[in-house]
């Protein structure tokens, strides 16, 4: 069983960076690949980026690519998606998810825990 807590989400200007953290409970965090998701209103939930266990490899949406960047601290149970240049489309709920997949998947079905999520607001 794994636990996330999501924290860092706020209100910022267009243009402006926040960043996302997510700390997982328990002493197994290495074991599962982490992916960050969100939600805006009125839409489905969508994959924004992922990272495998080590950290050494990321996967992004293609929407998202050079904005937004993930990591892991595996000795802080702790993975973080930095966004940068926001735009009001960002705005949305933020969740990170843990999944026992190969490499982190796009998919919801792939992660077997998520966190409460975070909501992110860009104003104009």
């Amino acid at each position: 069983q794994v636990h996330l807590v999501e924290v860092g989400g706020g209100l910022v200007q267009a243009g402006g960076s926040l960043r996302l953290s997510c700390a997982a409970s328990g002493r197994t965090f290495i074991s599962y690949v982490m992916g960050w998701f969100r939600q805006a209103p009125g839409k489905e939930r969508e994959f924004v980026a992922g990272i495998s266990r080590s950290g050494g490899r990321t996967y992004y949406a293609d929407s998202v690519k050079g904005q937004l960047t993930i990591s892991r601290d595996n000795g802080k149970n702790t993975v973080f998606l930095q966004m940068n240049s926001l735009k009001p489309e960002d705005t949305a709920v933020y969740f990170c998810a843990a999944g026992r997949t190969v490499v982190p998947g796009s998919l919801e079905d792939e992660y077997d825990y998520w966190g409460q999520g975070t909501q992110v607001t860009v104003s104009a």
